[in-house]
C-alpha cells in the first residue's frame, strides 16, 4: 500500500494573525515607547482595533441643538403657554386686573352722578362708556408690570439661560413669549372689559344715555380697550428684556408710559399739542374714544401710532438680545 503523506503545514509566525476572508485584519504598528527612566523599548506594539460596526456613544447621532439646528417656534410656544398658566402668580395677577377693570368701572359709573361738593372718581368724566372703562387705567399698570416680570423673573434666577440654550435662538423665547402674552391678556382681558361695560352701565348714575350690548360702537370701544391692554404688555415685556431688572423696567414702564404725559402738560400748549397725542397713552385713549375730539388722533391714526410704538419696543430688544450676551 502506498501511504500519503499528510499536507505540509506552512511556518507560522506567532507575530503575525491570520483571518478567514471577509474579516478585517487588524493594522500593527511598532513605535518606541518610554519608561519612567526614560528608556525606549523598541519591541513595544500597538494594536488598532478593528471596526465591527457596532454603534458607540461617539457614533450617536447629535440632537438638533448639538447639531446647530433650532427648535421649531410653536414648541417653544408651547413651553412658555405651560410656564406662563403653572406659575399661580402670573395667572393671579392676570385675572386681578380683570376684576379690578370691572370694579373701579362700576364704583365710578355709580359714582358719576354724585351732587357731593368734592370731586368724586368719575369728576369730568359723564359719557357712560368712559366712565365704565374707568379702571383701565389699573388694569394698564397691572399688565406692564405682568410683561415686566415674565421676564426679569427669568434673568434673576438663570432660568433664561437656559431657555436660549435650550431653544438655540433667542428671538424666538421673545416671540413666543409675546405670543403668549398676547393670547392670555385677550381671552381674560375681553371678558374683564365687556363685564365692566356691562356692570357699569347698569349702574350708572349719570343722565346720558347708555348703550346696548349689541351696539357696534361699544364693540369697538371694548376692542380698543382690549388692543391698548395687550400694547402695553409687551412694552413692559420688551423693556424686561432690554434692562433685565425689575426695578428699572417698571421704573421706565412708568415713568415714560404713565407719568410721563401728565408732566409734559406742564409743557408749553404750543409743543403738548403737537407732541402729547402721539404719545403711547394718549393714542390708546384715542383708541377707546367713541367721540371725536380734536387734542386726540383719530381712532385709525391711533391705531398705527400705538402699533409703532410697540413694535417699536419689540424690535428694539429683538436686536439688544441678537448683539449681547445673555
Amino acid at each position: 500500500m502506498t501511504s500519503t503523506s499528510p499536507p505540509a503545514t506552512p511556518d507560522i509566525d506567532p507575530n503575525t494573525t491570520h483571518l478567514s476572508p471577509g474579516k478585517h485584519e487588524p493594522m500593527t504598528a511598532t513605535i518606541p515607547a518610554t519608561n519612567p527612566n526614560n528608556t525606549i523599548n523598541p519591541n513595544t506594539t500597538v494594536t488598532k482595533t478593528p471596526n465591527t460596526g457596532t454603534p458607540t456613544d461617539l457614533d450617536a447621532p447629535m440632537s438638533a441643538n448639538e447639531s446647530g439646528g433650532r427648535v421649531r417656534l410653536d414648541n417653544v410656544i408651547h413651553g412658555e403657554w405651560i410656564k406662563f398658566w403653572s406659575v399661580r402668580s402670573t395667572s393671579i395677577t392676570l385675572v386681578a386686573a380683570a376684576f379690578a377693570t370691572v370694579f373701579f368701572g362700576m364704583i365710578f359709573s355709580w359714582t358719576v352722578g354724585s351732587d357731593e361738593p368734592a370731586p368724586g372718581p368719575g369728576f369730568g368724566l359723564t359719557d357712560p362708556i368712559d366712565v365704565a372703562l374707568g379702571g383701565i387705567n389699573m388694569a394698564e399698570m397691572i399688565i406692564g408690570v405682568l410683561g415686566v416680570i415674565l421676564v426679569t423673573t427669568e434673568y434673576s434666577t438663570g432660568l433664561i439661560r437656559t431657555a436660549f440654550a435650550a431653544v438655540g435662538r433667542r428671538t424666538n423665547v421673545l416671540r413666543a413669549k409675546a405670543a403668549v402674552l398676547t393670547a392670555s391678556v385677550i381671552g381674560v382681558m375681553s371678558v374683564g372689559v365687556l363685564g365692566a361695560l356691562w356692570a357699569g352701565q347698569a349702574v350708572y348714575g349719570g343722565t346720558e344715555p347708555t348703550l346696548s350690548m349689541t351696539d357696534p360702537e361699544l364693540w369697538g370701544v371694548a376692542a380698543g380697550a382690549v388692543a391698548y391692554l395687550v400694547g402695553i404688555g409687551l412694552i413692559g415685556l420688551a423693556l424686561g428684556f432690554m434692562l433685565r431688572s425689575a426695578s428699572g423696567a417698571i421704573g421706565s414702564l412708568f415713568g415714560g408710559i404713565f407719568i410721563g404725559p401728565q408732566l409734559m402738560q406742564l409743557l408749553p400748549d404750543s409743543f403738548t399739542d403737537a407732541v402729547l397725542k402721539y404719545l403711547p397713552s394718549e393714542a390708546g385713549t384715542a383708541m377707546m374714544s367713541r367721540v371725536n375730539d380734536p387734542d386726540l388722533l383719530s381712532t385709525g391714526t391711533a391705531y398705527v401710532v400705538f402699533g409703532a410704538w410697540v413694535f417699536g419696543f419689540l424690535g428694539i430688544a429683538a436686536a439688544m438680545l441678537r448683539r449681547r450676551d445673555a
